[in-house]
C-alpha cells in the first residue's frame, strides 16, 4: 500500500487513554484527519500487573477502535503501546488478548522510539527550525532535540502526569511537603541527565494531551483572537499561575476550571509540575503547542516523510484548505495573487519575502468564503483562517493573514481585533498588503475565466499608473480614495 494516499489507522495505548486516530496524507503532502476516538481509563498500567478488568476493557476498547478504523476506510492499522504498558509485568497477557479479540498486533515501543515518532508529529505543523520538542505522556516524558528539523538527539524520563500525581501528591488537594518533594524529584532527573539549556534561537514545542489541555485552560483565561490550540504560545508564567491554581484545589474543584477535561483532573497536578521543571531545566521562557504528536509521527514515518521547510508546509497547507470549497478557482486564485504581487513589487519592493508570502496567501485563499456568503467572502475566509488547521503558521502569522483577508474588503477594520498578536506597528503593513488585495481582486474579477492578463504598474512621482482592464467610475473613485490613504499617492487607472 501506498501510505501517501491510503487512509491509515493509528492506535495509541497510553498510560491513562486509548486512542485512535484515522489519517491520510493528501496529494499535495497535508495530513487529513478522518476518524478519531478516545478512550480514558486510569488504570491501564497503574504500576505492577494489569488488572482483569483493566485488561477487558482494554480489549473492548481496542475491538472499537478496530470498528471506527474499519468504518473510515483505514486500509493498514499501526498499534503502540508506550510507557504504561511497557512497565506492567503482564503486559505479555495484554497483548496476546488484544491480538486474540481483535485481530490487532500491538507494538511496544521504548522510549527512545517514543521520542522520535513525537518529534516527527510535532515539527511537521510547527515553523521552528531548531530547538527541542517535549511531549508529556501519563507515564514518561519524551524531550528531543532537533536542528534544522532534523532529530538530533532525545531523552525518555520516567515523569509522566499520572506518575507524578500517585508518587507523590496523594492529598486532595497536594499538600505543601507532597509538591515540593515531587519538585525535588523531577528537578534531579532532569538534572542527571545534563540536557544543555535552549540557546537563543532555539524554540520549545510541546505536545501531548496534558500539555494541551494547560494551553486550553490559559487560553480560556484570556481575550484571545485565535480559537485554535496549535501554535499557541504558553509562557513560563503563566504555567507558574496555572500550577498554582491548580495544586490549591481540590479534585472536585479543578473539573470546574474552563477548559480542563475533567477526566484529567486527578493528573493535571503531575502534568503542570513536569511541564514546570523541563522548562526550568531547559532554561525555556514560553513553549509553542503542536496539535500534532506521536500519531501523526507514525503516519509521517510510515510514509518515509521527513519534515519539509516551514515554508513548505504553510504552501501545501494552504492549497489543502483551499481545494475543501467549491467556491475556490486555482486559475482565477494564480492570477489575483500575481496582481497582487506585481502591485506590490513596483511601490513596496522593500517589503520583503514574509511579506510577499503572506500577500500571495491572502490572495490564493480569499475566494473560500463565498462557498458561506459572496457578501461576507472576508469576512468568513478570514474566520476559516484562523480555526482551520492550517499548519506551519505561528498564531501572529495567522493573524497577520486574517487581517490582511478582512481588510481587503472593510477598509474600517481595526488590527485590535487580533490583540495580542498584532500592535499599532502592524496597521500600516495591514493596510497597504489590504489595498493591493482590494486591487488586485476588482482587476481579475473583470478578466475573463482562463484568459491571462499582464498587468503593467509604474510610478511617476506622486502617482501609480495601474495598465488593467477599465470599470466603473465609482469602483475607480473609491480605490484610488483608499489608495492614497494607504500611500499617499494618486492611482490611475489606464487601458
Amino acid at each position: 500500500m501506498h501510505v501517501a494516499d491510503q487512509p491509515l489507522a493509528i492506535v495509541d495505548l497510553g498510560s491513562n487513554s486509548g486512542r485512535v486516530v484515522v489519517l491520510r496524507i493528501d496529494p499535495s503532502g497535508h495530513l487529513e484527519i478522518l476518524g478519531d476516538a478516545l478512550r480514558l481509563a486510569r488504570d491501564v498500567g497503574n504500576g505492577g500487573r494489569l488488572s482483569a478488568e483493566a485488561i477487558q476493557r482494554t480489549v473492548d476498547a481496542l475491538k472499537d477502535f478496530q470498528a471506527i478504523a474499519v468504518g473510515t476506510g483505514a486500509r493498514r492499522t499501526i498499534a503502540v503501546a508506550t510507557s504504561a504498558i511497557r512497565e506492567s509485568k503482564n503486559a505479555d497477557e495484554l497483548l496476546q488478548r488484544i491480538l486474540l479479540q481483535s485481530g490487532l498486533a500491538v507494538r511496544i515501543i521504548d522510549g527512545e522510539e517514543e521520542a522520535r515518532y513525537a518529534f516527527l508529529g510535532a515539527i511537521h505543523g510547527i515553523q521552528a527550525n531548531d530547538g527541542m520538542v517535549m511531549d508529556l505522556g501519563g507515564g514518561s516524558l519524551e524531550l528531543s532535540r532537533f536542528r534544522d528539523r532534523a532529530l538530533i538527539e532525545s531523552w525518555s524520563l520516567p515523569l509522566g502526569a499520572l506518575r507524578l500525581s500517585d508518587q507523590f501528591l496523594t492529598s486532595d488537594p497536594p499538600g505543601e511537603s507532597e509538591v515540593r518533594d515531587a519538585r525535588k524529584y523531577a528537578r534531579r532527573l532532569l538534572d542527571e541527565r545534563r540536557m544543555p539549556p535552549l540557546e537563543a534561537d532555539e524554540e520549545l514545542i510541546g505536545t501531548g494531551g496534558t500539555i494541551r489541555n494547560l494551553a486550553k485552560m490559559d487560553r480560556q483565561a484570556r481575550t484571545y483572537p485565535i480559537p485554535r490550540l496549535h501554535g499557541y504560545v504558553l509562557t513560563r508564567r503563566r504555567v507558574g499561575d496555572l500550577a498554582q491554581s491548580l495544586l490549591s484545589r481540590s479534585a472536585a474543584r479543578r473539573k470546574a476550571i474552563p477548559g480542563l477535561n475533567a477526566d484529567r483532573a486527578d493528573s493535571i497536578v503531575g502534568g503542570v509540575l513536569g511541564v514546570e521543571g523541563a522548562m526550568d531545566a531547559l532554561g525555556a521562557g514560553d513553549m509553542t503547542v503542536s496539535n500534532q504528536g506521536l500519531r501523526e509521527g507514525l503516519v509521517y514515518d510510515a510514509a518515509g516523510s521527513p519534515p519539509p521547510p516551514p515554508e513548505e508546509v504553510r504552501r501545501t497547507s494552504i492549497a489543502a484548505l483551499a481545494h475543501r470549497f467549491t467556491s475556490w478557482d486555482a486559475g482565477r486564485a494564480d492570477q489575483r495573487a500575481r496582481i497582487a504581487l506585481r502591485l506590490m513589487d513596483t511601490l513596496e519592493p522593500e517589503a520583503g519575502l514574509k511579506a510577499g508570502e503572506r500577500l500571495s496567501q491572502a490572495a490564493t485563499i480569499l475566494d473560500i468564503g463565498r462557498s458561506i456568503d459572496y457578501y461576507r467572502r472576508h469576512e468568513h475566509t478570514a474566520d476559516i483562517l484562523t480555526e482551520s488547521d492550517l499548519a506551519g503558521f505561528s498564531h501572529r502569522k495567522l493573524a497577520l493573514l486574517a487581517a490582511v483577508v478582512r481588510q481587503a474588503g472593510d477598509e474600517k477594520m481595526n488590527v485590535r481585533a487580533y490583540r495580542p498578536l498584532l500592535g499599532p506597528e502592524d496597521r500600516r503593513p495591514v493596510a497597504r498588503q489590504a489595498t493591493f488585495l482590494a486591487i488586485a481582486d476588482e482587476i481579475e474579477l473583470r478578466i475573463a475565466p482562463g484568459k491571462a492578463l499582464s498587468v503593467a504598474c509604474e510610478e511617476h512621482r506622486r502617482q501609480v499608473i495601474v495598465h488593467a482592464p477599465l470599470f466603473d467610475g465609482y469602483r475607480q473613485g473609491l480605490l484610488a480614495a483608499r489608495f492614497y490613504r494607504a500611500f499617499g499617492k494618486r492611482l490611475v487607472f489606464e487601458p
